[in-house]
């Protein structure tokens, strides 16, 4: 079921690492004229939209009387659960935050930030087999820990899971809508949902299109793709290596799993416990029959470079020197007990991640995306004077002589 294949093996290797999302063009075209109908036609077309794919029947605003018992019917057991991963994100969430800082750059002028926290923004939370009340966790917590005085959620399907996170993370207002609508009437507001000043969180080809033919109206966190775990090792556990890629392959057929080893014997040993393991159908099996492999390596240094060529979403590896030579990662798990799924709902740390080697040049979600960092410049005579040359001949040298004389004109 999990392919083995020799690092030395190019063609195929490259076809597996490399691998993107397809740029589907009739789901782009499609998507557009969703967004566009939703920005034009407001609540009439959210709602019909929100009646043929959300099959939305009750008021699309969930009131905060029904969020309260929805939180109620959730069993004690998750409700605990939910606040004591909340707790842990919001933990992590406060060191994630920039501080003020103000420095003199010369006698008379000085330079500081002024930190703030966005006005609004859209939590996506979706709502596909199962309820994700860790999704909207993740997105809703720390946008609270930044200050954001109004968050806002959609989930096409609120399970009382969901409305127990939604109490639990601070959520302002909470819609009954998904999917590309959902995602156009947060960034260009509609009757009944305001605009936001960025969305986040993860979706399906639909959503993560419709996200990013808003970006230019409205922010969002990054083009988000099908999950995808990375693991390193040369002498794991093979079963419960086996147990980590058949965890990750489950979220979707597309998803992707790889073992890197330098490890023969381990890379069998492997294959055959994910094959024990794995379920008779779902998700999972066509994941790993799909995008699923094992890549035998001449070392543990071609297992790190192949790995930050791919720019994994999730990184799972047994020693800290190869930790240290992962540069492209969205997130790390370093050590036999470090399980990747405990990341997905219990250390506090973000699993709203980069995929599709967004990671790159970015991280996951953090606190720091809900809020806004300005500079403040302040310059006295004295300042102005010690750098008017400067100044000056740099505007003269790029033809703005206007700024120049911006500048001459406050000496005289």
């Amino acid at each position: 079921m999990l392919r083995i294949i020799k690092s030395s093996n190019r063609r195929i290797v490259n076809r597996l690492i490399e691998r993107r999302i397809s740029n589907d063009d009739t789901v782009k075209r499609y998507v557009s004229q969703i967004v566009r109908n939703v920005r034009r036609g407001g609540d009439k077309v959210l709602l019909k939209y929100a009646r043929r794919f959300d099959r939305l029947s009750a008021p699309i605003e969930i009131t905060q009387e029904e969020i309260r018992e929805g939180a109620h019917q959730t069993p004690s057991n998750v409700r605990t659960a939910i606040k004591t991963s909340a707790r842990h994100i919001r933990m992590v969430a406060r060191k994630q935050l920039p501080r003020n800082w103000r420095t003199t750059v010369m006698r008379g002028v000085s330079v500081e930030t002024n930190i703030r926290p966005l006005d609004r923004v859209g939590c996506y939370v979706p709502g596909g087999r199962y309820p994700l009340p860790s999704s909207l966790l993740m997105t809703a917590v720390p946008a609270q820990v930044a200050g954001v005085p109004d968050i806002i959620a959609v989930c096409p399907r609120p399970e009382p899971a969901v409305l127990s996170a939604a109490l639990e993370a601070g959520v302002t207002r909470l819609f009954r809508i998904g999917g590309a609508h959902a995602i156009a009437a947060l960034a260009y507001g509609t009757e009944t949902i305001p605009n936001v000043d960025k969305i986040v969180g993860p979706g399906n080809v639909y959503v993560s299109t419709a996200k990013a033919q808003v970006s230019t109206h409205c922010a969002i966190d990054f083009y988000a793709g099908p999950t995808e775990i990375v693991i390193i090792s040369r002498k794991g556990n093979p079963e419960w290596l086996a147990a980590d890629l058949i965890a990750q392959a489950e979220h979707d057929p597309s998803a992707r799993a790889i073992l890197l080893t330098p490890n023969r014997q381990l890379a069998i040993q492997v294959a055959r416990k994910t094959l024990d393991r794995l379920p008779r159908s779902g998700p999972a099996r066509l994941a790993l029959r799909r995008n699923g492999a094992i890549i035998t390596t001449r070392d543990l240094r071609e297992a790190t470079d192949l790995a930050n060529q791919i720019a994994p979403e999730h990184l799972v590896c047994d020693e800290e020197k190869v930790a240290k030579a992962i540069t492209r990662a969205g997130t790390i798990f370093v050590g036999h007990y470090s399980a990747q799924a405990a990341g997905d709902y219990a250390t506090g740390s973000n699993h709203v991640l980069p995929t599709n080697g967004s990671a790159r040049f970015r991280g996951g979600l953090s606190a720091a995306d809900f809020v806004r960092v300005n500079s403040l410049q302040r310059l006295t005579n004295a300042g102005l004077t010690g750098l008017a040359e400067t100044a000056m001949v740099l505007a003269r040298a790029e033809g703005l002589n206007a700024h120049a004389e911006s500048i001459r004109v406050r000496l005289k």
